[in-house]
């Protein structure tokens, strides 16, 4: 675990629950956590607790350096989706820019390698994503109670096998395969349309599979799956869902295991 210098923590803030379940064990832990919210929506859901709020845009970067350190925060988390097609956008402020000029690949691990190095330069550092929220990590294990068949678990293995490799090309962190037949690979559109492509290229009952990157550096981009993510599958036609164990947050777990027992789902930490 990192070590904590100071009892005020601040908190980038995008899409999902993990950045309010952050600030609440933070809180809960004696900490102060300042948040700044860069998707909308955000903001009013850590209010209740963080010490303040800011909203910026997620290009705002030199606005937001400003926030932290007005505030005397040196030491930082980033939690929550945001999505990479902002780099496609004009709504860089000029720091964000000269930041991605020295990029010379824009996956997403050089991105962030690169924001941490700028935050660096301004003594503020990253702490790893989990600091707070291990307990979201399950354990190896079936997690419903809807057990997977012989060809499921052949399915799961496979997947579990190319999902790594995308990983390691920091591609994405997850596959949809049936029948040993690679349906989809997750890119840039993140998980929920990858589940969707991949379901209309296969029959009912394929396996999604996310895994953390080989190497993963838990400081950005922790795997992250939820209520969502099980939805998406139902709507689309997925059986299974197989996790890293240990290494997938997995978020309202007691709703999601609900969830995939009364539709059926395989829900499996491997």
């Amino acid at each position: 675990m990192d070590t904590i210098l100071s009892q005020k923590i601040g908190l980038i803030a995008g899409e999902g629950e993990l950045p309010q379940l952050f600030a609440q064990s933070a809180t809960k832990q004696g900490f102060e956590v300042v948040a700044i919210s860069v998707t909308p929506g955000t903001a009013g859901k850590l209010k209740p607790f963080c010490c303040k709020v800011f909203s910026k845009g997620p290009g705002e970067v030199q606005a937001m350096i400003d926030a932290m350190k007005g505030e005397g925060v040196n030491q930082i988390t980033f939690l929550g989706k945001v999505h990479k097609g902002l780099l496609f956008k004009p709504i860089l402020d000029s720091r964000a820019r000269n930041m991605i000029k020295d990029v010379k690949r824009l996956n997403d691990d050089a991105v962030m390698l690169r924001i941490v190095s700028e935050l660096e330069g301004e003594d503020i550092s990253v702490l790893d994503q989990t600091i707070f929220l291990k307990e979201f990590f399950p354990k190896k294990g079936l997690m419903g109670k809807i057990e997977p068949t012989e060809s499921q678990m052949a399915d799961i293995e496979y997947g579990f096998q190319i999902a790594k490799e995308i990983g390691r090309l920091d591609l994405g962190q997850s596959v949809v395969v049936q029948d040993r037949m690679v349906l989809a690979v997750e890119t840039i559109e993140g998980t929920d349309k990858t589940i969707e492509r991949g379901c209309k290229m296969g029959s009912k009952g394929a396996a999604v599979v996310k895994v953390s990157k080989p190497g993963q550096d838990k400081r950005f981009d922790v795997p992250t799956v939820g209520l969502r993510t099980l939805q998406t599958m139902k709507n689309h036609g997925a059986g299974i869902l197989a996790i890293e164990a240990n290494e997938t947050f997995a978020v309202e777990l007691g709703k999601m295991i609900e969830f995939a027992n009364r539709n059926k789902i395989v829900f499996i930490a491997v």
